[in-house]
Parts: C-alpha cells; sequence; structure tokens
C-alpha cells in the first residue's frame, strides 16, 4: 500500500488518548469509527474497553500492524508518541489537535518536530489542527465530529484547508442527495497538503470529480502543477476565498490590484479548474461534472429547452451574462421540434414548449442531435400528469451526443424523488432555473478550459537574466521595457530649466513634463506630472511646482504628447506564493476605481493571454469607445507575454507597472513605467 493508502484507506487505526469520557476527543472519534470494519485499537494507559473495543495501555502492546495512527492527545506529546508510532511500523498520523504552526512561534517550533518525526520514521501526516477525513465507501468517517457517518458514498471527492468547510461540504453534498468518494479537511498541512491530496484525487478509481476549497496558498507553483495534472484527468471545480482580501497597499497600483484572491483564482483557472464563488456554487459544478465531462472545444454551444417560459428567460440570461453561447438550431432540428409543438410555440433556440407534455423528451432529444449543440439544459415546472421526465429521457439521455442537465421546480415531496432518479441515472439534476444554468456554464468552463491546455501546454520558465540593480527611476525603467520589446515614447531628460527649455524647443510641440525621482513612485499625487506643456510659461510654471516636491533636488523627464487613446494598466510582479504573475485592466485614473483586472501567471502562451484579455469586463471598451480606435489584442497579448517573460527572468524585481499603457493610431505606448527592485 502507498503511504497515503494507508493514511485514507487503513486496515487498521490505533486512536492515542482513546476515553471513556463523552466530553473528550478521543470518545467522539470512536464514536465515529465504529463502523469501520478494520481493526480498531484504543490506546489508553487503563486499558479495559471503551466504546465496545478492547484497549491498550501503550501502541507497542497493540497487536500490529498498523496502519494508521490517530493523536488525540495534548501537542506537547505528539512529537515522542510518532517516534514511538514509527517503531511500530506505523505508515499515516492524523492529529486532530491544534496548539501548533497556527498559534505562533512556539507552535510552529512544535510543529516543525512533528514533521521531523514523521520524516525520519516515514509516516505521512494529514494535520495537525484538523477534523480529519470521511471515506464512506470504506465505512471510514475518521473525525471527532458526531453526526457524520450517514454521508453517502459517492464520486466528489473534496479537498478543504478548512476542516470545518471539509465536513460542511460532505454534509451538503449528502442533503442534496449526491456522495463523495473522499472528503478530506487538511489543518495545517506541513505534510499531506492541497497538492498531496489533489494528486491521490486524481487517480482515486471512485473519484469523477474534485472539489477545492483554498483559504491561503503558500506554494502556488506546486498547487498550479497538481491540478493541471489532475485536470488532465478529472474534472477540479475550486472555491477560493478571500475575494475582499487585497494584498497591503504596495508601492504601485500593479501590486495593490493584485490580491492574494485574484492571484490564486487565476492560478486554478490555468491549470484548468472551474473557479467559483460559493460553497453551493462548488457543489453544484462537482455534481454536474462528476455526472458528464464535455469534449474539449474552444467554443461550446448550449441548448436551452423549456417547459415555461419565464424560466427559460431566467436560464438564457443568465448563460449569455456568464459569456455562453445559445447558436441557432439547424433547419432540421427546427422542422422536427415544429412537428411535436403547437402553433405559437418559440421554435429557435431556446426552444418555449409552452408545456411540459408527451413530446418534451422528443424535444429535447432533437436539441441534443444537433450539430451545434454540445450541452442541453431542460428545465420544466413538475407536473406530473402531463410529463414524466425520468420516463421520458433521463434513462436513455447518457447515450445522446449532447449531454443532458436538467431543472424543475414544485412540492418537494414530489420533486425530490424526481431529482433523485434523474441524478440515478446519469443526469445531473437542479432544482432552480439559475443552479441549473451555473452548472451548465461550469461545464463549458471545464471543457473550454481543456481545449486551451491541449494546445497550449505549459512554457519553461526564462532563464535569469543579468540583474538590474535599482533604484530605477521612470527613465530607467522605460529602458527596460523598451529593452523587452515594448513601445516607449522618445523623451529627454533635463538637470535644469535650460535642458527643459531646450528640450521644449526640440520636440517642437506639446510635451508631458514629470518629475525624475525613483523614490517618487505616484508621481501625480504630489503634483509631479503636468500636460500639454507648449509655452516657455508653461513650462516655468510646471518646473516650479515640481521643484517644491521634497527638497526640490529633482531632475525632469520631457516627452512628446500622446495622441489620444484607450488608457490600460499591465504589470508584474514576482509574487511570494505564485511566482510571476502578469496583470491587465483599464489604465489612468480607472485602475483602482474600476478595478476591472485579469491575472495569470507567467510565462505566458498566445491561447492563456487571450483568455486573460478575454475575462475583463470593458469588452466594449477595447472594442472602441467614443470616437477611440480598437485596442490591438493581438498587440496586447505581446506586451503581456514579454512582460511575464522579463518579470520571470529577474527575480530581483518585485514589480513592474505600465500605468498608462496608451492603445492609439500609433499602436500601443508606454506613457509610464515603474520598476521596483525586490530589496528596494
Amino acid at each position: 500500500m502507498s503511504t497515503l493508502d494507508r493514511l485514507f484507506d487503513p486496515r487498521s487505526i490505533a486512536v492515542i488518548g482513546a476515553s471513556a469520557a463523552p466530553e473528550k476527543a478521543g470518545y467522539q472519534f470512536l464514536a465515529s469509527i465504529a463502523g469501520f470494519p478494520g481493526r480498531v485499537l484504543p490506546i489508553n494507559p487503563r486499558g479495559g474497553t471503551i466504546h465496545g473495543f478492547e484497549a491498550f495501555p501503550t501502541l507497542a502492546a497493540a497487536p500490529g500492524p498498523i496502519d494508521l495512527v490517530v493523536l488525540a492527545v495534548p501537542p506537547q506529546f505528539s512529537p515522542a508518541i510518532l517516534r514511538e508510532a514509527a517503531t511500530s511500523g506505523a505508515g499515516a498520523a492524523l492529529m486532530i489537535s491544534g496548539g501548533f504552526a497556527e498559534t505562533g512561534a512556539a507552535g510552529a517550533a512544535l510543529q516543525a518536530e512533528v514533521l521531523d518525526a514523521c520524516r525520519a520514521g516515514g509516516i505521512r501526516l494529514l494535520g495537525p489542527n484538523t477534523s480529519g477525513f470521511v471515506r464512506p465507501s470504506r465505512g471510514l468517517f475518521a473525525t471527532f465530529v458526531p453526526g457524520i457517518q450517514d454521508v453517502r458514498a459517492g464520486s466528489i471527492g473534496i479537498v478543504a484547508q478548512s476542516g470545518g468547510i471539509n465536513l460542511a461540504a460532505a454534509l451538503a453534498a449528502h442533503a442534496a442527495g449526491l456522495g463523495v468518494s473522499l472528503a478530506v479537511g487538511l489543518g495545517n498541512a506541513p505534510d499531506v497538503d492541497l497538492a498531496a491530496a489533489i494528486d491521490y484525487l486524481a487517480v482515486d478509481p471512485e473519484t469523477r470529480a474534485i472539489a477545492l476549497h483554498l483559504e491561503g496558498v503558500p506554494d502556488g507553483r506546486l498547487l498550479y502543477a497538481a491540478v493541471a495534472r489532475a485536470a488532465a484527468a478529472k474534472p477540479v471545480a475550486a472555491l477560493p476565498v478571500g475575494r475582499a482580501d487585497i494584498a497591503r497597499f504596495a508601492r504601485s497600483h500593479t501590486g495593490n490590484l493584485m490580491g492574494s484572491h485574484a492571484a490564486t483564482a487565476a492560478s486554478l483557472m490555468q491549470a484548468g479548474a472551474v473557479v467559483v464563488e460559493t460553497l453551493d456554487e462548488l457543489l453544484d459544478a462537482a455534481h454536474a461534472l462528476s455526472m458528464r465531462r464535455l469534449a474539449a472545444k474552444p467554443r461550446i454551444g448550449v441548448g436551452v429547452v423549456t417547459g415555461q417560459a419565464g424560466p427559460g428567460l431566467l436560464i438564457a440570461d443568465a448563460l449569455l451574462g456568464a459569456g455562453e453561447t445559445i447558436p441557432p438550431l439547424a433547419d432540421g432540428t427546427a422542422r422536427a421540434i415544429a412537428e411535436r409543438l403547437p402553433p405559437l410555440t418559440y421554435i429557435g433556440n431556446p426552444v418555449d414548449t409552452g408545456r411540459p407534455a408527451e413530446s418534451f423528451g422528443a424535444i429535447v432529444e432533437a436539441v441534443a442531435h444537433d450539430p451545434a449543440i454540445d450541452v442541453v439544459l431542460a428545465y420544466a415546472i413538475l407536473e406530473p400528469d402531463a410529463m414524466d421526465p425520468v420516463a421520458q429521457f433521463g434513462a436513455h439521455a447518457t447515450r445522446w451526443p449532447s449531454a443532458v442537465v436538467y431543472g424543475t421546480a414544485g412540492i418537494a415531496a414530489a420533486v425530490d424523488p424526481v431529482i433523485a432518479a434523474m441524478r440515478r441515472s446519469g443526469i445531473a439534476c437542479f432544482d432552480t432555473p439559475d443552479r441549473a444554468a451555473r452548472a451548465v456554464a461550469a461545464l463549458c468552463r471545464d471543457a473550454r478550459a481543456a481545449a486551451r491546455r491541449a494546445v497550449e501546454p505549459d512554457r519553461a520558465m526564462p532563464a535569469p537574466a543579468a540583474p538590474i540593480a535599482g533604484p530605477i527611476d521612470e527613465a530607467a525603467a522605460k529602458a527596460v521595457i523598451a529593452a523587452a520589446g515594448i513601445a516607449v515614447p522618445p523623451h529627454r531628460i533635463a538637470r535644469d530649466h535650460a535642458e527643459a527649455n531646450a528640450a521644449l524647443a526640440a520636440f517642437g510641440g506639446p510635451v508631458a513634463v514629470k518629475v525624475l525621482d525613483a523614490s517618487i513612485h505616484h508621481k501625480t499625487e504630489v503634483g509631479g506630472v503636468h500636460l500639454d506643456i507648449a509655452t516657455p510659461a508653461d513650462l516655468a510654471a510646471a518646473l516650479t511646482r515640481i521643484d517644491a516636491i521634497g527638497d526640490g533636488r529633482h531632475r525632469y523627464l520631457i516627452e512628446p504628447m500622446a495622441p489620444p487613446g484607450i488608457e490600460l494598466i499591465v504589470g508584474a510582479r514576482n509574487d511570494p506564493a505564485h511566482g510571476p504573475i502578469v496583470m491587465v485592466g483599464l489604465g489612468g485614473i480607472f485602475a483602482e476605481t474600476l478595478r476591472d483586472t485579469a491575472v495569470a501567471l507567467a510565462p505566458l502562451g498566445p491561447a492563456t493571454t487571450a483568455e486573460t484579455i478575454g475575462r475583463l469586463r470593458a469588452q466594449a471598451v477595447l472594442d472602441g469607445f467614443r470616437g477611440l480606435a480598437p485596442v490591438d489584442r493581438t498587440s496586447l497579448a505581446q506586451v503581456l507575454v514579454r512582460l511575464g517573460d522579463l518579470i520571470a527572468a529577474h527575480p530581483e524585481i518585485a514589480e513592474i507597472e505600465i500605468n498608462p499603457l496608451r492603445a492609439g493610431t500609433d499602436g500601443l505606448v508606454a506613457l509610464d513605467a515603474l520598476v521596483l527592485p525586490a530589496t528596494g
């Protein structure tokens, strides 16, 4: 047995700290595993019988072999117990106690000692500070939380950094009529972490879809690689929490806009996961994905068949709002549907049947065979006398060329058996229009992600380049990005007023005058940027204001005014958890007010870059706004690729920001640039 098999599929379990006192965790844990078909070995110095099991005074006195050792003891005793467990041949340990790294430096030191004992003894460690795991198909509910034993077996694997969320998700899956293959709470996770658990589920034959809950990511690249491996074999849905959590205010707008949640969500999507925002969405996505995974395609056609017009409109609105495609049906499909519907019904896509009837299943089947359709969302309020969806298409819809997702509503006593029967027949089924629509959107996103990863494997990290020394002012920053192939405007550096006047005369037209000082990161906020300077008098006034900043010992950067265009912001940073990442969004004064940005891990390929740009909400602005020319998306993608390569090749750089990147008739030009060394 592999070491994680000895953890998640043990044949014997020893519980250190087993207790006959109901208020103790050791008692509750024994109660939870009372139905485990393997050997259960309570360890208590008094011996005797606990919860119907023979207890042993020490681990050494218990008959071997022992696969899993559960520690329900005060934290300070853990290292010695783990060393004893290794001597007894244990292969895995589950530590439910807290008091480790989550409590501070002393706890972190104790956790390090625990990890050393496990590594020295060849023991895989789940926890500490975890509620455990459940494996219903094995009759194993390895947790101290009572009442979890009713969770049914199924095909959804759950991995949560929070033990509470792990059990809440497992219970919610049970309440929804679903089941889990394995639901594991990681706790502090110094050993068995997200990546290890994902890798285990990726090859677990009982798991058809993986649902992840994340609170923090210490090693984003390790997580990315694990999700990418898993998503190549089976679908992954992920809930990264902390949307309101942004990094501390960084020295650049880029750093402020790249919060930890944005980077984690981007990493998960790039690896092939379907990212959601709530626990209900996570379970709905995992449910649909566990039933049937769509073939990998860059464009997914959704067919909608509804028994009532109102719910159909809600569904169509939700799908189109999520960016999904509801294509017109082929003429042959429309004719086949028309033969089964009365006059005045809507035969298009969506198809409104007016009322569910005996022809409903045949209409769903016709849409499912349309060449433009990959998945059909069928919805009908339950009318048992008019139509039985299970009899009409539930039993054989899994054989149709397009997947089918069903939604219905009605009195629970009547609807619940229908939903359960549809799910047993292999059809994902939901009780509201919006839940069904979100599930279909998850299927589509998974198929598109698989198609993108099939044509665009990850690029290798660029080799490190010669370090760039700091501090770096704007002129030096523009030299750095220009060397990477990103266009910058012509400029002159002036050390005094006379040189500034010479620059104005040389450019022969309106100029931008800026303070040139590596210590000033937000020049506009201190009065360090003056635009449309056309005369010597205007220049004198601008220079006087710049001279009033700080100690007045500044140089000046003079550039010709750029033609009008759409202002973007692009940036990059070497993130502590995720490594090199890039960001794109609306720039200028809108950068932090609208916060319309998209993030991706570098280095980038063209398909990933196009998908990243496509996540911006302001697509209409990119397509041209108030007479301005549209943004050249190919050129913008090239800027992001080059910026990602630049930050990846320079680990000594903390952040790079170009704001604004002006998209005008002369292409994309970096009007302002900031490069911040990691030690600066």
